[in-house]
């Protein structure tokens, strides 16, 4: 009855305690890196042609450049940084990075970024640029983000020890190890965790500092737990002797959006592929993450609906003309709506342009696409074959349904199967699925291999990042501008 009570307790707190999501820290990062570059690039301006500096270095300037051409130069600047920032993960929340490693990471990304624009300020000849701005706004960059980073630091730090934005995580391990782990991250509540409790095959000894944790249950329940009170993060604290436990448990958490973090018991493990992150002194191991972090999920939806109204204004002639095609060909809609399966398992109605008989499944029920499909309508096989049936989808998209890249998504009858006889398939909705993706530019679409297409829409999720939707979109134009058979 006690034990009871006592998850009653942590699940309201888990609901009370449940952070609105992680987008307010990037944003801070973003504006204030941008603030800072703009009063950087400006400043060094003022310091070269309208301050005393020129005087004590003994340099003679008469007039000097336009103001205007440095203040939109300082737009491109600021740019191209954003982005060199945003490729070294430097907008993720929760990093708790310590200052001496973000001044190293600050003065990378400055130092690259100075040689980009130096490049660029050579070729193109209208810019007339100063030597010595250039060297005093690597200086000033470097003073001005850090000065920013400190503040946004502070401020995410004091949020989190006041209780607001916590990750919800728990600990899966009951000896000394899982008892380090507890006492360090509850010493530091500024790292931004909220302990709900432990789950171990018996309780942790009274002595401990873990004891005073709430204690949830055994392993084997960690997955319902999980799922029941949207657990976020997990630090599994198991000895080498019970690493059956992590991987029955990670089997069981398939298609859950959770964080697992393994700390090691043995030192060679280390040496590992396996990303490691520590935390004041504790090494943990990152066996599986979020895919899309908040920023990450803001950029790539800006970029889908930025690129699919795009889209859907320039290729308007072409829609019309495959719809009269469509309608002329065959009797019945222009366009077809079927239930698939998207992010976190829900269904959503995909459109395409009708390619098929309207009673292409009345007899057999959902079966696959077959090469030389005889229930095809003769618009139908081009359609197919360039992949402009998938055209529609592009609503979809603007909807927020789907994305342009991302796994393709499945009919239910096809889900239900699949999960049971695929490993790891439903990890394949933690993302939104995709007019197209990484298996399908392979060669994986229509009746391939199913165990194949996974390895590569896991591929996909696990190493996300807006220029490999770039490169996967160009390879599906290429793809569709080639005569090819399609399913």
């Amino acid at each position: 009855m006690a034990e009871s009570h006592t998850t009653r307790q942590v699940n309201n707190s888990a609901r009370v305690l449940t952070r609105r999501g992680d987008f307010l820290i990037p944003f801070l990062m973003v504006v204030f890196d941008f603030l800072a570059i703009e009063f950087a690039f400006l400043f060094s301006y003022w310091l070269r042609f309208q301050s005393t500096l020129v005087d004590y270095l003994g340099v003679q300037e008469v007039g000097g450049p336009p103001f205007e051409g440095y203040l939109y130069g300082s737009l491109f600047v600021a740019l191209v940084w954003l982005l060199l920032f945003q490729a070294r993960k430097a907008y993720g929340a929760r990093r708790n990075i310590s200052l001496s490693d973000e001044l190293i990471n600050v003065v990378k990304v400055v130092s690259l970024g100075m040689l980009i624009v130096m490049s660029a300020a050579f070729f193109y000849r209208d810019f007339s640029y100063s030597r010595i701005v250039f060297g005093l706004l690597w200086g000033t960059s470097i003073a001005s983000i850090m000065a920013g980073r400190v503040v946004v630091q502070w401020f995410e730090r004091r949020l989190y020890r006041k209780g607001r934005h916590l990750q919800q995580c728990i600990i899966i391990g009951g000896d000394s190890l899982a008892n380090q782990v507890y006492a360090e991250l509850h010493r530091h509540p500024s790292f931004g965790f909220n302990i709900l409790g432990y789950l171990a095959d018996s309780k942790a000894q009274e002595e401990t500092a873990l004891a005073r944790a709430a204690y949830l249950g055994p392993v084997s329940q960690a997955a319902g737990f999980i799922q029941q009170n949207n657990v976020e993060l997990v630090f599994i604290a198991l000895r080498s002797k019970d690493q059956h436990l992590l991987f029955d448990l990670i089997g069981e958490c398939e298609g859950i959006n959770v964080e697992f973090m393994m700390v090691p018991d043995v030192l060679d493990i280390l040496t590992s592929d396996v990303s490691v992150k520590e935390l004041q002194g504790i090494p943990f191991l990152r066996i599986k993450g979020i895919p899309l972090t908040s920023w990450g999920r803001i950029t790539k939806r800006s970029f889908d609906l930025v690129v699919s109204a795009s889209l859907l204004v320039l290729l308007s002639p072409l829609w019309l003309l495959i719809m009269l095609l469509v309608k002329l060909s065959s009797p019945g809609p222009v366009l077809f709506k079927q239930e698939r399966v998207g992010v976190d398992g829900k269904g959503f109605q995909m459109y395409k342009f009708r390619s098929m008989r309207v009673d292409a499944e009345e007899t057999t029920g959902p079966v696959w696409a077959a090469k030389n499909d005889s229930r095809r309508t003769p618009i139908g096989v081009i359609l197919r074959k360039t992949s402009m049936d998938e055209l529609p989808q592009l609503f979809n998209v603007l909807k927020g349904e789907m994305s342009l890249v991302g796994p393709r998504p499945e009919r239910p009858y096809f889900v239900e199967q699949f999960k049971h006889l695929v490993p790891k398939y439903l990890d394949r909705h933690r993302v939104k699925t995709g007019v197209t993706g990484w298996a399908q530019v392979n060669g994986l679409r229509g009746d391939t291999s199913i165990e194949e297409r996974i390895k590569y829409d896991l591929y996909y999720i696990e190493n996300w990042s807006l220029a490999f939707d770039i490169k996967i979109l160009l390879r599906t134009l290429r793809a569709a501008l080639s005569v090819k058979e399609v399913h």
